[in-house]
């Protein structure tokens, strides 16, 4: 397992539609290591392969708190269906747009049809966090980042934040 780089905005290969999986064989679940090593190490929640460069439709997720055990959830080939008309506002982030934080409103619920690990398909009814989460996710997978459910002006806004933040950060002198 390695941890991988997270792209960032504006790297246009965020704006990738990303490709079915048809085969899972070792290199699909080595990914599937590697982005929960590195979803763990950002540190964050949710993971969707395009963010470490991968235009595959796979995600990770563990929305687990510090005090709880891991929950770890994987999606090959997600599908979202039957979402809800009931909408949920949550703060969301993103590992490639970080230091910046904003209200979201999206379907309280949803339905996620996806693969395993074997090729089998399973069904999983998301609410709340999940819910939001999966969705976020999904978004990456349709070359979609949660900033452009913003406004033009909050959108810009925000990705010159992402940007200034990561150039003021502090380099390591070593």
């Amino acid at each position: 397992m390695a941890i991988r780089e997270i792209i960032t905005v504006p790297n246009p290969l965020l704006k990738t539609i990303s490709e079915p999986v048809t085969i899972i064989d070792d290199e699909i679940l080595l990914l599937i290591d590697d982005m929960f090593e590195t979803m763990y190490a950002a540190p964050g929640i949710g993971l969707a392969a395009i963010q470490v460069g991968v235009p595959k439709r796979i995600l990770v997720i563990d929305i687990s708190r510090d005090d709880e055990a891991r929950n770890p959830l994987f999606f090959i080939n997600p599908e979202i269906i039957d979402p809800t008309d009931t909408l949920n506002s949550y703060e969301e982030g993103c590992l490639s747009v970080p230091g910046v934080w904003e209200e979201i409103e999206r379907p309280d619920e949803c339905t996620v049809n996806y693969l395993d690990k074997n090729g089998d398909e399973q069904s999983i009814r998301c609410q709340g966090m999940l819910a939001t989460v999966i969705q976020h996710e999904m978004d990456h997978l349709n070359g979609v980042v949660f900033v452009d459910h913003l406004s033009k002006l909050k959108r810009d806004r925000a990705i010159k934040k992402s940007i200034k933040s990561r150039t003021s950060e502090p380099k390591d002198d070593k």
